[in-house]
């Protein structure tokens, strides 16, 4: 096999780790408050909402050592032992208390910085200019399909249930826990890659410098370009460019919040959906993956297409999720985020109709895929020179919305969560629009049109 099939070969590792992680880890984020209100013990107090926004919360801020992490360790250790994490925090369901539930929430953000700096630095290490778009693309398709396998086993293990019992509970994430631990150890099997092609310098330093990665003994040299990345994204955050873009990064963080939680734990609260009420939240996350991977499909390919730019494709994004907003807010009751483990007997306007409740869901990926393909789109695109830095910023600003998103879903109702996603939602594509403006204002149109 030629270097470039072992590159190639090494991103398709990448994705199968992280799809086997991710199908524990996104599953076990979708179904967690319904189990956690399930518990059959006064002894646990803990909120799924609350943990997701701890876990958000500490990702956010644990972006400003992440890269020194990944440096001094190497990307290999790095997702491996941030692997662990993840699979620590899934494992603490099958017996759970309290004080490990928060304090697994706190490791995993921690881990999930980590996790996400070292898989930037293996796409790009295993990438030339060439190859990049395309090695993203197969990355990106097997990490969204962790949403079909996962949720996929909760249907078929929930199916007909209307209560979790403390067996089901511990089956399914016994399972999930070893799904989530043959994903770390897959990470062992990327190989160090040969030296990239000279034309491809300019991709493979964007993220970290492969001498320090390769020479992992240099620590002070890993620190002090880590602490400079750092101080490049505190400049890039002021921008005029990158504070526009905030209000629509911003936005993506609460949707995700919304479709990865809220949504889940809506449908699996409305007894009026009868006894596969809990089952259908496996079915909503298949929903939500079929919507992501078939818009990051068209969508992507769009952007490399449509001579009008990005700005119809998050429109078009807002129509749908508006649409999404609207059916859920006629279809769903109006506490059934904050309901009991009994479920809600409440009514919305419209008799509740699973098949509507299902087609939303696969509008809230649809538009979600119209949104983050965009943005990454334009960022890699305006900050072409310097994007290791403007990603890290944009996965600030997407980790602390998300951590205050699901913070107040431990208290408001989905009416007033839906209206400040619809606010939002307004205000980011609107400022999307004027980013993208001055983007395009601000390159040659043949070099627009390119991208």
């Amino acid at each position: 096999m030629g270097p470039e099939g072992k590159r190639l070969l090494n991103i398709i590792i990448l994705g199968f780790g992280f799809m086997f992680m991710f199908t524990a880890f996104q599953t076990c984020g979708n179904i967690e408050q319904t189990v956690i209100k399930s518990f059959n013990s006064t002894e646990f107090h803990g909120s799924g909402y609350t943990s997701m926004a701890i876990i958000y919360g500490v990702f956010s801020a644990s972006n400003l050592i992440a890269p020194s992490v990944v440096t001094l360790i190497g990307p290999q250790f790095s997702m491996f032992f941030s692997g662990l994490l993840y699979s620590g925090y899934i494992a603490m369901f099958i017996y759970p208390y309290t004080w490990t539930f928060y304090t697994a929430s706190v490791l995993v953000g921690i881990g999930a910085a980590v996790l996400w700096t070292a898989q930037g630095n293996v796409l790009a290490i295993n990438s030339s200019d060439r190859t990049i778009g395309r090695n993203s693309g197969i990355f990106w398709a097997l990490l969204q399909f962790s949403l079909f396998f996962g949720n996929l086993y909760i249907y078929c293990a929930w199916h007909g249930h209307d209560h979790i019992t403390d067996k089901d509970r511990r089956t399914v994430f016994i399972s999930l826990t070893v799904i989530s631990l043959v994903g770390c150890f897959l990470f062992f099997l990327i190989r160090k890659p040969e030296p990239p092609p000279a034309s491809s310098s300019e991709v493979t330093e964007s993220l970290l410098p492969t001498e320090s990665l390769e020479n992992s003994s240099d620590s002070l040299l890993g620190v002090t370009s880590a602490l400079r990345s750092t101080v490049q994204a505190c400049k890039m955050f002021t921008t005029r460019e990158m504070l526009l873009l905030s209000v629509s990064i911003a936005y993506t963080g609460l949707e995700l919040t919304f479709y990865s939680g809220v949504y889940g734990t809506s449908i699996g609260a409305m007894t009026r959906f009868g006894k596969d009420a809990k089952s259908l939240i496996g079915i909503s996350g298949i929903c939500i993956g079929v919507g992501e991977i078939l818009g990051g499909g068209v969508f992507g390919l769009l952007n490399k297409s449509s001579r009008f730019g990005r700005n119809p494709v998050v429109l078009l994004g807002l129509i749908i999720h508006y649409l999404a907003f609207f059916l859920i807010f006629l279809n769903i009751a109006n506490d059934a985020p904050l309901a009991p483990e009994a479920g809600t007997d409440l009514q919305a306007f419209i008799t509740p109709s699973i098949g509507v409740a299902l087609f939303c869901s696969f509008l809230l990926g649809l538009g979600d895929s119209c949104f983050n393909t965009q943005l990454l789109s334009i960022i890699g695109f305006t900050f072409r020179d310097n994007s290791a830095p403007a990603f890290a910023v944009f996965k600030f600003i997407q980790s602390i919305a998300a951590a205050l998103a699901f913070f107040y879903s431990n208290y408001l109702l989905l009416q007033w969560q839906l209206l400040i996603l619809v606010l939002l939602g307004f205000l980011g594509s609107t400022t999307f629009f004027m980013a993208e403006w001055a983007a395009e204002a601000s390159r040659p149109q043949s070099d627009y049109d390119s991208i």
